[in-house]
């Protein structure tokens, strides 16, 4: 019997002990934006096959190209950039280390592209504007830079 006594006088004094603060709540968040991409199923939407595309630079513009050009795709239909291939680093000579990759419905005929001078090795960072930039060729895109325009700075749009 002393046992059982022992026993529910425990149960009733445990809480007594117990911790019965609120916890600290989290500082609210802000409002989280979601981009979701309307490229997810433009095969399913357009009932065109997508297939892949590769782009090759072509042509030379010594005032684009400087130190060192940096070009991020900027998905628009009927393609989008696969991830690991939509930044390309080409020198003061136009040329690349790395391809442009693409998947589209059909071969775009104008892409459009954000751009900063910037040597191969340097850290990402704010873009200076749109490329916009006329395409030729099929499967294997050229891409003439001699005759891309640069759109305005970012800080020019509204």
């Amino acid at each position: 019997m002393k046992k059982i006594i022992a026993f529910l006088a425990c149960l009733f004094c445990v809480p007594a002990f117990a911790d019965t603060s609120t916890p600290p709540q989290p500082a609210p968040i802000g409002p989280r934006v979601s981009i979701f991409s309307t490229t997810v199923d433009w095969s399913g939407i357009t009932g065109l096959p997508l297939a892949q595309y590769t782009g090759k630079f072509v042509g030379t513009n010594k005032s684009l190209l400087k130190n060192g050009l940096i070009l991020y795709y900027l998905d628009s239909f009927p393609c989008y950039g696969e991830a690991d291939s939509v930044r390309v680093w080409l020198d003061s000579f136009g040329k690349t280390e790395n391809k442009l990759r693409l998947v589209c419905i059909y071969p775009p005929r104008e892409i459009k592209f954000a751009w900063r001078n910037a040597g191969a090795d340097a850290e990402q960072a704010e873009t200076t504007g749109i490329l916009t930039c006329d395409v030729s060729g099929d499967y294997e895109l050229e891409i003439d830079l001699s005759k891309c325009d640069k759109g305005p700075d970012w800080s020019k749009y509204k």
